[in-house]
């Protein structure tokens, strides 16, 4: 729903209310990875408008006020959806009007984005990141020609371009990266191995995030091959990413 959804219960977030900036009535988005819980991009066609600044923080506020109105707990409030938040063109002052509500109503509660940071070349949406407690930014591989079959980007994606946008946040980050296994089309899809994990860890170090969350899959895919990574291989990459002096998270 948009664009107020939920709250559910997050494996890292807690519970999680959701702020949706793409139209209810089907996905948009900057990539249409394999894995992704709202389904191929082709599938959902969205031809409706983005829901207006006045609609956000008008329902968020009717939302949080019931809440507290009935003591209802929360930790957190998150940019999230059927596609990329950051696309939506007024998503920095929407930024700065949730940040007003949440102060009025749950001031001890976080706000998260989770975007494919494909908009992170924007100057303005940058600012707008740095105000969010948990700006969760995806980096799920160096290897372009694994960006290509697994995230799959519309339009242009270079990724160096995109570790160097990460940088600028100068550690006000999280890198999330899904880790999985399986075969798409018959296309081995395994991200777990030494050839994408080192130069992964390599470029972490460069950007030098506050945390790295990786995690796999969780819910249903639009393919049906896909596989979990398992908890030993998720743990294994941690455990690489602390001896570097890194903090890391996964889920499972």
């Amino acid at each position: 729903p948009s664009p107020v959804f939920g709250p559910v219960q997050s494996r890292r977030l807690g519970v999680s209310l959701g702020i949706n900036l793409l139209p209810g009535d089907g996905k948009r988005c900057t990539f249409d990875c394999i894995y992704c819980e709202c389904g191929f991009n082709a599938d959902f066609p969205s031809s409706s408008p983005f829901p207006s600044e006045q609609l956000v923080l008008s329902t968020l506020e009717d939302t949080l006020r019931g809440r507290k109105s009935r003591n209802l707990p929360l930790d957190d409030i998150t940019f999230a959806g059927n596609g990329e938040p950051t696309m939506h063109p007024c998503f920095p002052s929407i930024v700065d009007g949730v940040i007003a509500l949440r102060d009025k109503y749950y001031p001890d509660v976080k706000l998260s984005v989770l975007s494919n940071s494909t908009f992170i070349s924007k100057a303005e949406v940058r600012t707008a990141l740095m105000k969010i407690d948990n700006n969760i930014l995806k980096l799920d591989t160096v290897d372009m020609e694994y960006i290509r079959k697994v995230d799959r980007p519309v339009g242009r994606y270079d990724v160096c371009e995109i570790i160097d946008n990460l940088k600028k946040f100068n550690g006000h980050v999280i890198i999330q990266t899904m880790f999985m296994k399986g075969r798409m089309n018959g296309v081995d899809i395994d991200n777990t191995s030494d050839k994408f994990v080192l130069p992964w860890i390599q470029a972490i170090s460069e950007i030098k995030p506050q945390k790295v969350m990786v995690y796999t899959i969780a819910r249903e895919t639009p393919d049906p091959d896909l596989e979990k990574a398992s908890p030993v291989e998720l743990d294994g990459i941690v455990k690489r990413l602390k001896d570097k002096g890194i903090s890391a998270i996964a889920s499972y």
